[in-house]
């Protein structure tokens, strides 16, 4: 428990903003802009992952984003995945049917392949498919063997153990986090709806912190009061610790060596070191009215600042890519700054 909301505007260091306009002459003009502190400086790649003409290339977004090894980027938005180059392009896309409304995804490579791990709220389950071919190979539907004979199975988040066990949060409904093995057979659940300190009140977000020996699970709990957390469960579902509070409404996690994404619905990214101190505040955007906002449109887009940070994931190379939660589609790529 290291610090609250209201440290993180000491650290914000962005520059001039810029809108993002609707040509792609236009848009080429707009200069990148500058964000974080230290070790986490970052500049936007203006017109990243836009068509030819400007446009968003992905429609609404409400989900998450992974990146594979050859370094090509996955995005869920409301019709499908998206899979972009790592300079922006559109090289691929699965749409349409199991494809739609993943909420939040991991990626794993599990030797015969990578795969992708889904947590689809609208259809009530979680997924695995291919993420080469796209092919389906596991469904995760409510275990009927918890014997919580809940009303509502609407998955927010996913994990996966390193022995491939797999947890799926039923974060939009009663707040348990189940577990199943490798093969979708249930073992056990944790969690359930509430604002005490073994509660949650909106299980949203959800990774690996392999940070840490053995490893355990980084929780977001988006509505806990005061003011969004993250917390450590270890992987047979004990509560270890409250990590950090103040966080307005953090979404989801993504980690890479000992440093933490932590998007917060309202309009900006915290990065967090080894030990959950907060050392960077990006695209902080300061306008309420814009700040957790869907409906924002594509011409009201201000470079380097964002509106809804839902999803966030890191390349080999440290650099970030971004999901806003948008009714155009709004995905940004963050080059890292070597100092």
């Amino acid at each position: 428990m290291k610090t609250s909301l209201l440290a993180f505007a000491l650290l914000i260091t962005t520059s001039v903003f810029q809108p993002v306009a609707g040509q792609e002459a236009a848009a080429t003009a707009v200069k990148p802009v500058r964000m974080g502190a230290g070790l986490m400086t970052f500049d936007t790649v203006p017109g990243w992952g836009l068509r030819p003409d400007g446009k968003s290339a992905i429609g609404p977004t409400h989900g998450s984003v992974v990146v594979d090894k050859a370094g090509n980027i996955y995005t869920s938005a409301d019709q499908g995945v998206y899979v972009f180059s790592p300079d922006g392009k559109v090289i691929h896309s699965y749409l349409g049917g199991d494809y739609t409304r993943l909420h939040d995804m991991e990626i794993r490579d599990e030797g015969n392949g990578e795969f992708i791990y889904g947590a689809r709220n609208a259809n009530a389950e979680g997924i695995k498919f291919n993420a080469s071919t796209g092919e389906v190979v596991l469904r995760l539907k409510y275990p009927e063997e918890s014997g919580l004979n809940l009303k509502q199975f609407n998955p927010t988040a996913i994990t996966v153990a390193l022995n491939g066990d797999i947890y799926l949060s039923n974060g939009y409904a009663s707040n348990h986090v189940f577990r199943y093995d490798k093969t979708g057979k249930y073992l056990s659940h944790f969690g359930t709806q509430g604002n005490g300190l073994k509660e949650f009140n909106t299980a949203h977000g959800m990774t690996l912190d392999t940070r840490y020996t053995p490893a355990r699970l980084l929780i977001c709990d988006r509505n806990h009061q005061p003011k969004g957390r993250l917390v450590h469960y270890s992987l047979e579902g004990e509560f270890i610790e409250e990590v950090i509070t103040g966080l307005g409404m953090p979404t989801s996690v993504a980690i890479q060596g000992d440093y933490v994404s932590v998007p917060d619905l309202h309009g900006r990214v915290v990065i967090l070191d080894k030990n959950n101190t907060i050392m960077a505040v990006l695209g902080h955007n300061p306008d309420p009215a814009k700040g957790g906002n869907f409906n924002v449109p594509q011409e009201q887009w201000v470079e380097g600042v964002f509106s809804g940070t839902h999803g966030s994931y890191w390349d080999k190379e440290g650099n970030l890519y971004v999901q806003d939660w948008n009714v155009s589609g709004r995905i940004i790529k963050l080059v890292r700054v070597k100092l």
